[in-house]
């Protein structure tokens, strides 16, 4: 059963600090790339996998999960739902702790292969968003700005 809960994300987020992102872009409007920028500042370790780059947010890329040379936390998919099965299969083969798959990615037979391996699963959801809810930064268009609050105000004496 994938992680949903908050105390599980959480945890995860807390313990795990290597994330391998496989399927990040050099492109700088791309979700993964604004995901893994996001991560970096907030002190992650990110590793790119794609055999298109070898560079990529100054980090070195990586054709595949296998051919990184340090050990991985967390399995971060940007991938369509039917490429999972063979990076669920090199996950495991890396000792991976858990397997992340991005919004809309969702592979149910996948995520239970995972889970049957010992990973922990966190299926449709976004890790930069999971981080901003659960340890602050939600700060986009309006959300944490102090502008709409559950305080109630201070009478004005006029």
């Amino acid at each position: 059963m994938p992680v949903e809960d908050i105390e599980g994300i959480r945890r995860i987020l807390n313990r795990y600090k290597t994330i391998a992102m496989v399927g990040l872009s050099a492109n700088w409007y791309r979700p993964s790339h604004f995901a893994a920028k996001y991560m970096l500042d907030h002190g992650y370790r990110v590793i790119p996998v794609n055999p298109a780059y070898e560079e990529v947010l100054g980090q070195r890329c990586y054709p595949s999960l296998r051919d990184i040379p340090e050990p991985v936390d967390i399995v971060d998919v940007f991938r369509r739902p039917e490429d999972v099965p063979p990076i669920v299969e090199d996950a495991i083969a890396i000792g991976a702790k858990v397997l992340w798959l991005q919004i809309g990615v969702i592979n149910h037979e996948a995520a239970a292969r995972a889970e049957a391996a010992g990973l922990e699963v966190v299926m449709d959801r976004c890790v930069k968003i999971e981080y901003a809810r659960l340890f602050g930064g939600l700060n986009f268009v309006g959300v944490n700005t102090k502008v709409i609050s559950s305080k109630r105000p201070r009478l004005q004496v006029y």
